[in-house]
């Protein structure tokens, strides 16, 4: 069983190109289903699989974490199946759990300005997170995306962006003039000091040249959160939601959205739909004869 679930880890990083975070995601679920089944995980039945999740209920597991464990066990059978190491696909019964779709948090234009004004633009440091806080809003990059911007990537005559996203997929994203402000701003009065001579490929980078690390950005907005007076669940991800949020309010479409946001699928961009629908309520509220 370790000789197929390392195989289809090779697959998944190699041929698919997944992310390394996704990948180890998938190893942790089969070696927790493998130490789970035991011996009969390699020609496991809908028995098997079945009696592995509820297994998963009982560890009082979130119902989200248990459909990634599902769709974990499909894409493995599925490798399987495909490279003749299995007959049949015990995952095709097999329900995933109900989700309720939370919807996500975003700023307020005053909270997003306020964050803003949080680095210290008199140090190079400070010039450079502002520079990417800027960005971040500007192109609703995910953390991992913003990292590795190159600076031969940001093209600032232009406006735009070339971003390596998941599955190692390309896109060009917009940038706005704020941003690439700020940006100019950085590179030549922060950037400097920051590497004191030092070469680097990154357009974001630490004081030795290196790429930030999404953990090392994360700790950064957290504390400018706080230094704004923003406490509550600060991510990276919060900055994307509302740069996703503020465009539809703007009156953006969701198809636009879904190319700049990277999303393969319309649907994982649906969720913003909320936005969509209170600004309807609005327009019939202000146009309607009769609302």
């Amino acid at each position: 069983m370790s000789a197929h679930i390392a195989a289809f880890l090779d697959f998944c990083r190699i041929e698919k190109g997944l992310a390394r975070t996704t990948v180890e995601s998938y190893r942790l679920d089969l070696e927790r289903f493998a130490g789970s089944a035991g011996p009969a995980a390699k020609h496991a039945d809908a028995t098997v699989l079945r009696r592995h999740v509820d297994s998963l209920y009982k560890a009082g597991m979130a119902s989200r974490s248990i459909a990634r464990h599902i769709t974990t066990l499909r894409n493995f059978y599925q490798f399987l199946l495909e490279t003749g190491a299995a007959d049949s696909d015990p995952t095709a019964l097999l329900a995933a759990p109900k989700q309720w779709h939370n919807l996500p948090k975003y700023l307020t234009q005053k909270q997003l300005s306020d964050l803003m004004s949080a680095p210290d633009a008199t140090r190079p440091q400070g010039l450079r997170d502002r520079a990417m806080l800027e960005f971040l809003y500007a192109t609703g990059l995910r953390v991992s995306e913003l990292c590795r911007v190159r600076v031969s990537d940001l093209d600032r005559n232009m406006g735009f962006v070339r971003v390596v996203g998941k599955g190692n997929k390309h896109r060009i994203v917009p940038v706005g003039k704020v941003a690439l402000a700020a940006i100019e701003h950085y590179l030549v009065s922060g950037r400097p000091g920051l590497l004191k001579g030092r070469a680097s490929p990154y357009l974001f980078a630490t004081n030795r040249g290196g790429a930030m690390t999404r953990q090392a950005f994360w700790k950064l907005l957290a504390a400018y959160g706080r230094k704004a007076g923003i406490f509550h669940d600060l991510t990276p991800h919060v900055i994307r939601h509302t740069f996703a949020t503020h465009l539809l309010e703007g009156g953006a479409d969701l198809r636009s959205l879904q190319t700049m946001l990277g999303h393969a699928d319309i649907s994982t961009t649906q969720i913003y739909t909320h936005v969509m629908r209170s600004r309807l309520r609005k327009t019939v509220d202000q146009h309607h004869p009769r609302a």
